[in-house]
């Protein structure tokens, strides 16, 4: 039963965020068509970060209590809606609020798969059961951007997301079929929210993974949304040249998360975390420089390579925190809530940035601040360590998954 759980997990979030992909290379663009500036798409992107952030504190609470199968089915259907509204959007207002409703949608997808993940993980494997769940997401981000980029050379923009409309219903009809309404499991005693939120600040450890998480998703929108502006300057550069770029990073970052995952398990999570952070920063200094698709590809694999290297140690830090403290859907949803602010901020940040100070400063910036903050999280995690925050080996059981 568990097995059949965490594979269909595991397929209905590829396919979701394989359909979420396709958009990446296109999205930026059909936004600079209807008028966007750099802040404009900075604030696309943060309008989905908001929504999301709000509310996955609250359905990764509920989906402890009342099982996680409801909140994934609707959250795909909501993706699936997401794909057919998009490409009507005449102005970019709209294409905010639409992305504000896609929002409320991923607040049910990747935080309750994680949830599902870091539930099934024997003590002393969180990092390669999260690893797992991470091939599944990062597969489908970077398989997405090709199969996006080159259906907009052949088809146009309206037929990516058309595709993502397909992908993620498909993706809402394997759960709804496939998936049992619940694993059974024992009882326990389950505290409100806003008390798991007050313990979790009060723990320097607990604090420390989250601001890591917060940090380490800044780089998001430059790397994202501004790649496909950049690339579109370039003589002869083309949508798939920029999903191939995009693929790249991502399935890098996707094909490491297990071997990574499992030294994560046996190795000093911060200095693997520190590992990472410097990899990623100093692809950022790069990035601006490279003025080939060449160049481009290898600070992006390289880019994903730091990424690989701090993924599996961020999930597995919030695996033994639910288990041993919050409960997994409940630690899950405030981890991703710091992600969703990382990107909002990282977003918001960029967005002025670009236009007050040019794109190469945006980067800079983005990566000045990623070793800061990650730095201080280090600290965070070592004082609370030495303090005798350490997590306890006894799972908590939780009513379903």
């Amino acid at each position: 039963m568990l097995n059949r759980i965490l594979v269909t997990v595991m397929l209905s979030v590829f396919i979701a965020l394989l359909g979420v992909g396709v958009i990446i290379p296109v999205l930026p663009l059909l936004a600079t068509k209807l008028g966007a500036s750099g802040f404009s798409l900075g604030l696309i992107t943060a309008a989905f970060s908001l929504s999301r952030g709000l509310l996955q504190p609250i359905v990764g609470s509920l989906s402890d209590r009342w099982g996680r199968k409801g909140f994934l089915v609707a959250g795909l259907f909501i993706y699936g809606l997401v794909g057919l509204l998009i490409p009507n959007a005449n102005n970019v207002a709209q294409l905010i609020c639409i992305r504000l409703f896609q929002g409320v949608g991923a607040a049910m997808i990747v935080p309750v798969a994680m949830a599902y993940a870091s539930f099934l993980a024997p003590v002393g494997q969180e990092g390669r059961y999260m690893g797992t769940i991470n091939i599944a997401i990062f597969c489908g981000i970077g398989c997405g951007p090709v199969i996006g980029g080159l259906f907009s050379d052949l088809w146009g923009l309206s037929s990516v997301f058309s595709i993502m409309a397909a992908l993620c219903f498909f993706a809402f009809l394997l759960v709804l079929l496939v998936m049992p309404a619940c694993c059974p499991m024992d009882r326990r005693q389950q505290v409100g929210l806003w008390v798991n939120i007050r313990s979790m600040l009060r723990r320097r450890r607990t604090v420390g993974i989250l601001v890591a998480r917060f940090a380490t998703v800044l780089m998001m929108v430059p790397t994202m949304a501004f790649l496909p502006v950049m690339m579109a300057e370039w003589p002869g550069s083309s949508g798939l040249q920029t999903g191939v770029v995009i693929a790249g990073r991502t399935l890098v970052n996707a094909l490491l998360q297990y071997p990574f995952g499992k030294l994560a398990d046996r190795c000093d999570k911060v200095r693997l975390m520190l590992v990472g952070c410097i990899c990623m920063s100093v692809a950022l200094m790069l990035i601006p420089s490279a003025a080939s698709f060449a160049a481009m590809v290898g600070v992006y694999l390289f880019l994903g390579l730091g990424e690989a290297v701090l993924w599996p140690v961020l999930g597995a830090y919030a695996a033994e925190e639910g288990r041993a403290h919050f409960g997994h859907g409940a630690m899950m949803g405030v981890f991703n809530l710091a992600m969703s602010a990382g990107v909002f901020t990282g977003a918001m940040l960029a967005g002025l940035s670009m236009d007050s100070f040019g794109i190469r400063q945006a980067f800079a910036g983005t990566a000045v601040a990623l070793l800061a903050l990650t730095a201080l999280a280090a600290v965070l995690i070592r004082a609370g360590e030495a303090a005798g925050e350490c997590n306890a080996t006894q799972p908590q059981p939780h009513t379903s998954v």
